[in-house]
């Protein structure tokens, strides 16, 4: 979000407490009987950017059972067991609430062996509020080891502990800004702890751990695992700007070319004079037009490797070496959230198919300890941005990404405030104020509506119910039946301009009580249903009546240009009624205000009202610098680049992914009609796309369709076992035959209309 956030850190805060009492969802992730110590160095560290290491040897009768470490640190912890590296990156930012911490069940069966082992822990501990972590105040780790369900180690005065002395709790300026509690990366490899990781490494000299206190005690408070899988590491991998190695550099600045924007750690081999100082960042290191993080490497005298442990993101690294210095090798390692690129999308059209192809790409640099609206600038859970995120990995990416929604849901709503509002992002430790427009659209249909009817993950929905009723409670009608606008913390839309704030916050209300009235109704809530049904009905009718203008809507003292995202909310909330449709198409046909966040919206109106030719143009019209540009892999927070876009103009922010999910949804026409795909349509909107192939990664397994729009009309599809698909054929074709069997249909709104169950199908139309 644009550098003014910083001004309202100065501002009164919004979020005095929580009151957990309303939704204690987490509870079922906490291990209660911790008997291990939280420990630390008896020296003296530095307040932020602190770098511990830990060590401890111990004994293991191992047979097959399963050995688990349960370790809870803050921030960040690296770990070996016997030299070998088990964890690159453990640790979540801190804290499912705003008291307490995560902790990690590691299964380290395979990294043990009989007889004397050794583990060994790095541990960074942040020491700075951000956006995105709450910071305990105090570095500190928490380790049990179990075999059998039985303990056979803890954290305790008998583990040796030191400040890693190479690392360099300051750099100069620039620091990083300061939504990002990550600090600049500096290591002097002339203090160095050479093989420190190591079984054999005498560490006789280091002191003896300090204990902090034992079990669940504070600032660390109650301990809730880890709720989503641990990072995947694809490994050290060579630039794609092949060079050759070994050569001395002359002191230029090195670009190396990264395969597409990515989550990486740098890495050099070199062979230097001691005292020289290089430094690494990528293209993105002020993304967003805020400095971001970089790192640093004072070198050893003679041959060395290093590679610097905190991710940064970008299309290019850049290494600054000191004339002189010979290279002998540089890489770079990706790493991530573990899911696969299970969704496919592909048409006739290749804009579409580069359209759908970055957005997943966007997506997925966008996702790690949280959803994130950018991973240069902030890195941050606003919720906005996740709702599109979440349905975008729906049809991206496998099911193991659902976990990251789910995560975020639990945080946004333990994070209540004892007045009932909520906010994001959170974690945060330096922000609480509440986007009224955007919380509306994490409770609602598009938030936690569409992750039940995706997973059918009723538990979930049981949790976060009573605390999304009581939000919804805070806001209050008129006398004339529109609901009053809640300014909260910053009311603030969209960007761009022409924003109609009352017809945006209305429409978004009828958002979420439609989504919360389906949460009643899947929850038994009869009373609750009744209430709402009679609410939205009464509200609708006032909506209408207020807002309707002839031919479009507009608040009563709004005087810009007409809003056309509040035109495409109204369409696509349900508040609008058929009638009204070809007023709305002429609108958005002119009007073209919203940024590539609500713009999704708009698009998604235009296939609903029927009008996807036009859908699909104004994509394109409205994507097309950004998909078309030859050099950046991702999609722009705004409409441009820079100063030509919108917040600080980041190019990687996933909100403008909204095309994937309408490309998979409905020009291949693949949706859920009931929690859990148990039943589902395809309902193919092609517009002027002539052929489509896509696979949607459901929760009940691959649904695959490959549709041919031309002379014929033919539609293969693969329908997963205990589901039923709905299908929908265009009402101008009279004959259907389906495995070349005539098939009986009957007639909905244009379309023939047929039902079929698991298997693979050949449909033809004529």
């Amino acid at each position: 979000m644009k550098w003014f956030f910083l001004l309202f850190i100065l501002l009164s805060i919004s979020c005095k407490e929580t009151n957990l009492s309303k939704s204690e969802t987490f509870r079922e992730h906490l291990k209660e009987n911790w008997q291990a110590s939280w420990i630390t160095t008896q020296s003296s560290l530095p307040t932020k950017n602190a770098w511990v290491a830990f060590r401890k040897l111990f004994e293991l009768k191992k047979d097959s059972s399963s050995v688990k470490l349960h370790l809870a640190v803050d921030s960040k912890y690296w770990l070996w067991i016997n030299g070998e590296l088990v964890i690159f990156e453990g640790g979540l930012k801190r804290g499912p609430t705003p008291n307490d911490t995560y902790y990690d069940e590691v299964d380290i069966s395979e990294a043990l062996k009989n007889g004397k082992n050794t583990i060994a822990i790095l541990v960074w501990y942040f020491g700075k509020e951000g956006m995105t972590h709450k910071s305990s105040g105090k570095a500190g780790l928490i380790a049990e080891i179990y075999q059998n369900d039985q303990q056979i180690l803890q954290s305790d005065n008998s583990w040796k502990v030191i400040p890693h002395p190479a690392y360099i709790s300051k750099s100069e300026d620039p620091q990083p800004n300061w939504r990002l509690p990550e600090s600049n990366i500096v290591f002097d490899a002339q203090k160095e702890l050479t093989d420190w990781i190591q079984p054999d490494f005498n560490d006789s000299d280091w002191l003896a751990a300090k204990v902090i206190c034992d079990g669940i005690c504070p600032p660390w408070n109650q301990l809730v695992k880890r709720p989503i899988p641990f990072w995947k590491d694809f490994g050290l991998k060579a630039y794609e700007n092949q060079m050759s190695f070994p050569f001395v550099n002359k002191g230029d600045t090195i670009k190396c070319k990264l395969s597409y924007n990515a989550q990486v750690t740098p890495f050099l081999k070199i062979k230097a004079k001691a005292g020289e100082k290089i430094t690494m960042f990528t293209d993105h290191y002020k993304g967003g037009s805020a400095y971001n993080m970089r790192a640093e490497y004072i070198t050893k005298e003679g041959e060395q490797t290093y590679e610097s442990f905190g991710w940064i993101n970008g299309e290019e690294m850049y290494y600054i070496i000191p004339d002189g210095v010979e290279i002998l090798e540089l890489k770079y390692r990706e790493s991530g959230y573990d899911t696969e690129f299970s969704g496919i999308f592909s048409c006739n059209d290749t804009f579409y198919n580069r359209l759908w192809e970055k957005a997943k790409r966007t997506l997925y640099v966008t996702m790690r300890d949280n959803y994130m609206d950018c991973p240069d600038r902030e890195r941050a859970q606003w919720w906005g941005d996740v709702v599109l995120e979440s349905g975008e990995a729906f049809y991206a990416l496998d099911r193991k990404a659902d976990a990251l929604t789910k995560k975020g849901m639990l945080e946004l709503m333990n994070w209540q405030c004892s007045d009932s509002t909520i906010f994001s992002p959170v974690p945060a430790g330096n922000w609480d104020k509440e986007l009224p427009g955007q919380m509306l659209a994490s409770v609602g249909y598009y938030g936690f509506w569409n992750y039940y009817l995706h997973t059918g993950d009723l538990e979930t929905i049981k949790k976060v119910y009573e605390p999304v009723k009581h939000y919804l409670s805070l806001w209050k009608l008129k006398k004339n039946n529109t609901i009053a606008i809640r300014k909260g913390g910053w009311t603030w839309g969209d960007w761009g301009q022409n924003k109609d704030v009352p017809l945006l916050m209305n429409t978004q209300y009828y958002l979420a009580l439609k989504g919360y009235k389906n949460m009643s109704e899947v929850l038994g809530n009869t009373k609750e249903v009744d209430s709402v049904t009679q609410l939205m009905k009464n509200f609708k009718i006032a909506f209408n009546t207020e807002f309707w203008k002839k031919d479009h809507y507009r608040s009563q003292d709004y005087l810009g240009k007409t809003d056309d995202r509040s035109q495409g909310l109204a369409v696509v909330s349900g508040i609008a009624d058929p009638d009204k449709y070809e007023a709305i198409y002429k609108i958005l046909q002119t009007e073209k205000h919203a940024s590539p966040y609500m713009e999704k919206y708009i698009l998604e109106a235009l296939y609903i009202m029927g009008y996807e030719d036009f859908a699909l143009q104004r994509m394109k019209e409205r994507f097309g610098n950004m998909v078309n540009h030859p050099e950046i892999t991702t999609l722009w927070e705004g409409w441009g680049i820079g100063a030509e876009g919108f917040g600080g103009g980041t190019t990687n922010h996933a909100w403008s992914g909204g095309g994937l999910t309408l490309l998979s949804q409905y020009a291949a026409g693949i949706a859920p009609t009931s929690p859990g795909y148990k039943t589902f349509q395809i309902k193919p909107q092609p517009g002027f796309l002539k052929n489509i192939k896509a696979t949607v990664p459901s929760i009940k397994g691959d649904i695959k369709v490959e549709l041919k729009n031309e002379e014929t009309y033919s539609l293969n599809v693969t329908i997963p076992k205990e589901t039923k698909a709905t299908i929908y054929i265009p009402s101008a074709y009279k004959e259907i035959r389906v495995n070349n069997a005539k098939m009986i249909h009957t007639k909905e709104e244009g379309y023939n209309v047929f039902e079929i169950s698991a298997g693979v199908y050949e449909i033809k139309a004529n």
